[in-house]
């Protein structure tokens, strides 16, 4: 939208042009690593720390949630952040050998 305004100074007339700016938020995913009996859970713990930015004490809870539930919740980022961080972890998964599994759902 743009917005118009005119002002007289003497004889010059001055006109501005205020543009309104539609800021929208991304939409946001989660992210859920799956349990799988061939993953370590050091490896869990080690993924959650380096890619997903968890402390220790909380990459330890959400691997042991995994591990007991099936499934474990490790964040929730806007769309192409949230699917750079499972394309990173599958890379790595992958790269030791181990079939880890992450997917995204629409928070």
């Amino acid at each position: 939208m743009t917005e118009k305004s005119e002002t007289n100074v003497g004889n010059k007339a001055k006109v501005c042009d205020k543009a309104k700016e539609q800021v929208t938020m991304p939409s946001l995913f989660k992210v859920f690593m799956h349990n799988d009996d061939y993953t370590t859970m050091e490896f869990v713990v080690e993924v959650l720390q380096d890619i997903f930015r968890k402390s220790a004490t909380e990459a330890e809870k959400i691997m042991l949630t995994i591990h007991f539930q099936g499934v474990g919740y490790c964040g929730t980022f806007p769309h192409e952040i949230a699917e750079t961080k499972v394309s990173r972890a599958r890379l790595r998964a992958r790269k030791a050998g181990f079939p880890l599994r992450c997917t995204l759902e629409e928070a």
